[in-house]
């Protein structure tokens, strides 16, 4: 079993969802080195968020952040939290709503992911800043 752990610093990106799988491919080189396993990419922030989406269409990443300013919409007078302001509270429910964490399958060396799928960095903060992530592959 090897198992490799990386942090990787992510430039501060505009508030929006933008995939990041190549920068986590080049982060953990070692993945090359597993012929079977898992590799968990985990960000270390309450007001962003990680998924697997579509990695060819701008549009699908322009309508997500449509979709979720809809169902989560700022200045709601029923939010308590605005420490940081309009978008504060609504970034947590954001990252609440799309988790964490995503699992990705190695084979022979390389994420096993669909033809048409990436890793999305979803920002929910219009000054969210650089955000951290911690990337483990472990396998065989």
């Amino acid at each position: 079993m090897k198992i490799y752990q990386q942090t990787v610093h992510l430039r501060e990106r505009k508030r929006g969802f933008h995939i990041i799988t190549s920068e986590i491919i080049h982060a953990l080189p070692e993945i090359s080195e597993i012929k079977i396993g898992i590799c968990q990419v985990f960000i270390k922030h309450t007001s962003a968020s990680l998924c697997i989406n579509e990695n060819a269409s701008p549009s699908v990443r322009q309508d997500f952040e449509m979709y979720f300013n809809k169902a989560v919409p700022e200045n709601d007078p029923d939010y308590r939290h605005d420490d940081e302001g309009p978008d504060d509270m609504p970034a947590h429910l954001k990252a609440a709503l799309l988790g964490s964490s995503v699992t990705i399958p190695i084979r022979n060396g390389r994420f096993d992911l669909g033809t048409w799928q990436g890793i999305y960095l979803c920002e929910h903060r219009n000054d969210g800043g650089s955000r951290s992530l911690t990337v483990t592959a472990w396998g065989e």
